[in-house]
């Protein structure tokens, strides 16, 4: 046995021996080392020049985090119920726990695998007496135990001396980094989402009210004519065009709660619930953006929005990848050992002669593979190339949508502020109507006309108060706000 111990003790330091010298004979990696493929940033972005933001380096609405930027008690309760139980954000954790897993696989070819093993047999035989024929018994009475067995440790690894394996290994952690950057691109739409969302049910809830205002108005008018018209004081039409109006208003009603319970049934979505009702605050205008918002300077979105760290690291992965197909045109050698000790009794399976030690190297060369490795390359090649395109293209659709909100954030305050003044306009044309209608200057087709452009001025007005307050999670979106 304490031979065994030693002989056990001299095999794990050659394993572990020969693992240092073979990993300062591997240090050679063949393929490209990665370089960030060149891109013009825009010294400015196209709407960046209205009074409604700035441009400041040391500042910007997407290094804000989101509960300052999304002030509203509710909403800030919908996002974190969202962040937790929204089902793509944990499909999207999932997929890191997965790719984990894949580089701790991809990383351990790089070592040794060491396996043991071992046998024994035992057999209860009778003793022979002194002429050769069996007795059943030794002279004890006790029957001969027979016993065989083996031991063994092998161990077999290849020796990654053109980088094969690393590059592997890098791909498979550039996956990783665009799996946990795919992740939080995920956050940062989810985020959107919800508040986009969120406004939209605020804007129906508003114009439901509307609606609901605009009915008792024209219900006290549909009243009123009727008494007019029993009276004669009126004729028979204008009730009918009265009554038009209000089921003009009535027939919406139906509209905007559908609309209403839909985005109920879609934000719950979000949230990883089921259909249901949400909680409403008190039917009001919503909020504009502040002024003066920060937006940065182009260059630091690069750094900042998730897909564009996805696509940086996908073309890192690919990059990794030309230095795998790389690696297989040069030879490639398998090393392998094997020790065991074994014995047909159990006295001599632990002796010093029972000790066997061999080891095995091979050596593979490609020489001719109909083109495979040749190929292979050329597929990698070409995949970085498109990877490097994507990525620029990425680029470039992050100043466009960072432009794009910036002219919105413009445009849709210049919308608000005139449907306003359609809004009061439209009041006074109504309210000069009835009074001319009541003394008799003019027939009601002018309150019919009035006031269904009242109507719709109204809704079109929380229509602009929405557009205009998406603008501010549009812009903070495409700032790449909202994943830190």
């Amino acid at each position: 046995m304490r031979n065994s111990l030693v002989w056990l003790k001299q095999s794990s330091a050659a394993v572990a021996a020969g693992g240092v010298l073979m990993a300062a004979l591997t240090g050679c990696t063949v393929g490209p080392k990665y370089k960030r493929p060149a891109y013009a940033t825009p010294p400015a972005l196209r709407g960046a020049d209205d009074a409604a933001t700035i441009s400041d380096a040391q500042n910007s609405l997407g290094d804000q985090q989101w509960s300052q930027v999304f002030q509203e008690p509710e909403l800030q309760e919908l996002i974190r119920k969202a962040l937790a139980n929204n089902y793509d954000i944990r499909i999207a954790a999932q997929r890191i726990l997965e790719q984990q897993a894949q580089v701790k696989i991809t990383r351990s070819q790089q070592f040794p695998t060491v396996s043991v093993g071992g046998s024994g047999v035992g057999v209860d035989a009778p003793a022979l007496n002194g002429n050769g024929s069996n007795s059943g018994s030794n002279s004890s009475g006790i029957s001969s135990p027979l016993a065989e067995g083996d031991f063994s440790l092998s161990a077999a690894w290849n020796p990654d001396f053109w980088g094969l394996y690393r590059r592997q290994t890098e791909a498979a952690r550039a996956q990783l980094l665009a799996q946990t950057w795919a992740q939080r691109a995920v956050r940062l739409t989810l985020i959107q989402q919800v508040v986009t969302t969120y406004l939209q049910l605020r804007a129906l809830d508003r114009q439901l009210e509307i609606t609901k205002q605009t009915i008792k108005v024209r219900e006290d008018s549909v009243h009123l004519t009727e008494t007019l018209e029993r009276g004669g004081s009126v004729p028979l039409s204008d009730l009918r065009q009265a009554e038009q109006l209000l089921y003009t208003a009535t027939s919406q009603l139906p509209q905007l709660e559908q609309q209403i319970q839909q985005q109920e049934n879609a934000l719950n979505l979000l949230l990883g619930s089921n259909p249901g009702p949400i909680a409403h605050t008190d039917p009001k205008a919503l909020t504009p953006p502040p002024q003066n918002l920060p937006t940065g300077i182009p260059s630091q979105l690069l750094e900042r929005r998730p897909d564009i760290q996805q696509a940086e690291a996908q073309l890192r992965a690919a990059n990794a990848n030309i230095g795998v197909a790389r690696a297989q045109f040069f030879p490639q050698l398998s090393l392998s050992a094997s020790a065991g000790i074994g014995g047909n009794d159990f006295p001599t399976i632990f002796g010093a002669n029972s000790q066997t030690i061999y080891g095995i190297g091979q050596l593979t060369q490609p020489i001719f593979a109909g083109g495979k490795l040749r190929g292979q390359l050329q597929q990698a090649t070409a995949t970085e190339v498109e990877l490097a395109i994507t990525y620029q293209k990425t680029i470039a659709g992050a100043f466009r949508d960072v432009s794009n909100a910036l002219i919105a954030l413009n445009k849709q305050r210049a919308y608000r502020e005139q449907q306003e003044k359609l809004v009061d306009a439209a009041q006074d044309a109504t309210r000069l109507a009835r009074v001319r209608y009541e003394g008799g200057a003019t027939a009601y087709l002018e309150v019919l006309t009035t006031d269904s452009n009242l109507f719709a001025a109204q809704l079109n007005l929380v229509t602009a108060q929405q557009g205009e307050a998406q603008t501010l999670v549009q812009l903070y979106s495409a700032l790449g706000g909202g994943w830190q």
